[in-house]
């Protein structure tokens, strides 16, 4: 039991230097069915510091804060109660506790790099800091949500996510600019999740139309009231969450439409409520293209694709491009012009495809005759009876 109280003296010790990045219990084997790993972080909420705890399921994350004291006397009991593995992270040094088979704990102290390349660190962030950044260390909602520390600097753990935070801003400023910052006052981001780059998007906005309202839509009740409580301590009057799901979401006529991310044809209702609206720019990140693949196993293509069903993965990407090639095509017919762009680097994941849309004006009879002429071909060709984003057109008499 030495090694445990040693443990939570740590992590007191470093809570109250500021030098905590997180706390991770893992190899969970106690009675919580599904529940694998629980992440803890140091979190700011109006101007008071709180534990933040990530429950994380199988096919969920749910998130509630803790003051500092009852916090870490939660992380001693969650270890106490099933979690065999326990590992304190500080900008140095990482502290792994884990469980003997003969039932006592083991704590090892390791150094997180050498010296060599904490310097090398140290270079590559200075490198870091000069370059120009829509959304800069320093600003107040990174530290609220628990990517940066009291000085605005990025923890080494939150790095990608920063990353992510400014290259999605770079992805959406030449739509941006090209529509016009004066025309986006009101903007709805279905299925925001825990909010990173919903508050991205609104400081960057609010700074270039400070009348601009984004409303988050998110089925999951916490990370509503989390994002919630993020809004509010940084006062962005502006910016709030509501608990709904892409499809029964009321929204307002919104200019912008965002879905990153959401699962099969979720994507499909997030487009199909934008074009309903005629809102001036539709973004998506498409993911998990289930109905198409579906669609293209149960029903006979052509002959010519019996090399690409053979083979599952084959199979799997084939879906994703034609799912997303329809969808764009519809887009099209509806007067917007689309983009596709590389929104995450596939060395994180394969599903990293971005379509951004901007509304032109409506084609001519011609034109939309020669897509539905492709959209025809397209799904005889591969044996799509109906796709479902053409389903919402066609169900609500758009088409």
């Amino acid at each position: 039991m030495n090694a445990l109280k040693n443990f939570l003296d740590k992590t007191n010790q470093l809570l109250t230097a500021g030098k905590l990045l997180k706390v991770s219990l893992s190899h969970y084997k106690g009675n919580i069915e599904d529940l694998k790993q629980c992440i803890v972080k140091p979190i700011l909420i109006k101007q008071k510091l709180k534990l933040s705890f990530t429950y994380r399921y199988k096919t969920k994350d749910l998130f509630k804060n803790y003051d500092l004291g009852e916090g870490v006397e939660k992380i001693g009991q969650y270890i106490n109660a099933g979690f065999q593995a326990a590992t304190l992270f500080s900008a140095s040094n990482q502290l792994n506790l884990t469980l003997h088979p003969k039932g006592h704990y083991i704590l090892r102290d390791e150094k997180q790099q050498s010296q060599q390349k904490k310097v090398n660190q140290i270079s590559l962030l200075k490198h870091d800091k000069q370059k120009q950044r829509d959304i800069p260390e320093n600003t107040p909602f990174l530290k609220a949500l628990g990517l940066t520390n009291e000085k605005g600097e990025v923890y080494k753990i939150a790095q990608d996510k920063f990353k992510q935070i400014n290259h999605y801003i770079k992805l959406l400023k030449p739509a941006i600019t090209e529509l016009g910052s004066d025309n986006i006052n009101v903007v709805a981001d279905m299925g925001s999740g825990k909010g990173y780059l919903t508050f991205a998007l609104y400081d960057y906005l609010s700074q270039l139309n400070s009348n601009v309202k984004v409303i988050g839509i998110e089925y999951r009740k916490d990370l509503v009231e989390f994002c919630n409580q993020i809004s509010q301590s940084e006062n962005f009057n502006g910016l709030n969450f509501k608990q709904g799901t892409i499809i029964n979401a009321e929204l307002p006529e919104s200019d912008l439409i965002i879905a990153l991310h959401a699962c099969d044809t979720a994507t499909d209702d997030a487009i199909y409520k934008g074009i309903k609206n005629r809102s001036q720019m539709i973004v998506v990140a498409p993911c998990c293209h289930k109905q198409i693949r579906k669609e293209m196993e149960k029903n006979k293509p052509s002959e010519d694709l019996k090399l690409i069903i053979k083979h599952g993965i084959f199979l799997e990407r084939q879906a994703e491009m034609l799912t997303d090639a329809i969808r764009v095509l519809w887009l099209e017919y509806f007067g917007y012009k689309t983009k596709a762009l590389e929104f995450i680097s596939d060395a994180h994941t394969p599903k990293n495809v971005m379509l951004i849309a901007l509304y032109k004006k409506e084609p001519s009879s011609k034109t939309k005759q020669e897509i539905l002429e492709k959209l025809n071909n397209a799904k005889k060709f591969y044996g799509i009876t109906l796709h479902h984003l053409e389903y919402l057109l066609t169900q609500n008499h758009l088409i």
